[in-house]
């Protein structure tokens, strides 16, 4: 085991050097390297009224039954970031049975908090609305996130205004997922997203650890150990330990060899030796959010690990 971890620790940093070395983005070549048999897909499917109100849908091939449904929101501090360079995340969930949606968002300067989040639930009631029509069953709807992407999912799942907008609540959602997201960032230090928040008088109640209640759903939080970007103890850690004290169920898991960047990349088929974050989103989504026995994970002794069972 041990020989076969090194393995695909040196095929990964292999795949990461030939990566930076191409003539594109690191997202658009780590796309290039992933299959397309896993899914069908459909694409530039318009969710509201905006230009960048649409997304993409990933359906398994061959499925036989409703399947669970990801809402996926990608990172790039609410400035950059596109749904087609999240392909490769469609992709491995659809790998997994699970109907994938990757939803752009309008961003900075275009507009700042909270039209972001008015947008992301937008794309969740046009999910419930429509995805069973794409083989999604909208009552085992996850919403998930990386880095901005997560601080997406956390408000909408933790914070009830924004779902209110489309006559819906959190309870709508089964749970959600949070990759490597800024939880509890006031003061805000980055000063590309200082202007995001209004600062220096961004309102408190953006943060969503200012949110939590015991009526969260269930929720599954991923960091890396060594991420300089986002600050995995006071965000992940901090926000884990909120929703603890609500007594609502929640996972939380930090990995090595990973940092904020590539945490999302092993998602993707070519650097999925660096850590199992893909395994680890599939059993919380095969549980129902920890609400059922789930299969046994794969090993995880290089990493630090806390996991709460749902109550």
């Amino acid at each position: 085991m041990v020989l076969l971890s090194k393995i695909a620790l040196i095929f990964c940093a292999v795949t990461l050097a030939l990566v930076a070395t191409v003539a594109c983005s690191p997202l658009t070549a780590i796309n290039a390297l992933t299959t397309e048999s896993t899914y069908d897909k459909t694409s530039d499917v318009v969710y509201g009224a905006n230009d960048r109100n649409q997304l993409d849908i990933y359906t398994p091939k061959n499925l036989h039954a409703a399947a669970p449904v990801v809402v996926f929101f990608y990172g790039g501090s609410w400035s950059s970031g596109a749904r087609g360079d999240y392909a490769f995340v469609g992709e491995a969930l659809a790998s997994r049975g699970v109907v994938a949606v990757v939803a752009d968002y309008r961003l900075y300067p275009e507009v700042r908090y909270p039209t972001f989040l008015e947008d992301g639930a937008h794309a969740i009631a046009w999910t419930v609305r429509e995805i069973s029509k794409y083989g999604g069953d909208p009552k085992r709807l996850y919403v998930m996130g990386h880095s901005s992407g997560a601080y997406n999912a956390a408000m909408l799942a933790l914070d009830p205004r924004w779902l209110a907008e489309v006559h819906l609540t959190p309870a709508v959602l089964r749970g959600w997922i949070g990759l490597a997201g800024p939880y509890d960032f006031l003061p805000i230090e980055n000063r590309g997203v200082r202007p995001v928040f209004f600062f220096p008088n961004s309102p408190v109640d953006s943060q969503p650890i200012n949110h939590v209640t015991s009526l969260a759903p269930p929720t599954l939080l991923i960091a890396a150990n060594t991420d300089s970007l986002v600050n995995p103890v006071r965000n992940t850690g901090g926000l884990a330990a909120a929703l603890r004290t609500a007594h609502v169920p929640v996972s939380e898991q930090y990995f090595d060899h990973v940092s904020h960047a590539t945490l999302v990349g092993a998602i993707s088929r070519p650097l999925r030796g660096l850590a199992p974050v893909l395994d680890t989103v599939d059993k919380f989504i095969k549980s129902d959010a920890g609400r059922i026995a789930s299969p046994i994970s794969p090993d995880q002794s290089d990493q630090k690990s806390v996991a709460l069972n749902a109550q």
